[in-house]
């Protein structure tokens, strides 16, 4: 049997490959807000960030998520980002 293929995606942090299910999505929805994704399935378009601060921050502030996202943070959103961020549970172990 084969073993199964396991969906890689690159945090815009850091920069790193890493399993999809160990990242976070943000995501901007249809309406133009911005809100982080933990489940993955929110529609819009999406950038993946490690579950780490330090990777977030990185990432508001070389703009590498307004890049991905093609919208503009403002200091309100990013730091609403980053409450998201500190409130989301811990990562499940498989």
């Amino acid at each position: 049997m084969k073993p199964k293929k396991i969906p890689m995606r690159m945090c815009v942090g850091c920069r790193e490959m890493k399993p999809k299910k160990e990242l976070i999505r943000v995501v901007r929805a249809p309406d133009g807000s911005v809100s982080m994704d933990p489940v993955g399935k929110k529609p819009g378009r999406g950038a993946y960030v490690c579950r780490n601060a330090a990777c977030l921050q990185r990432a508001i502030k070389q703009r590498q998520l307004e890049r991905q996202l093609e919208v503009q943070l403002t200091d309100e959103v990013a730091s609403q980002l980053q409450q998201e961020l500190d409130s989301l549970p811990p990562p499940q172990e498989a």
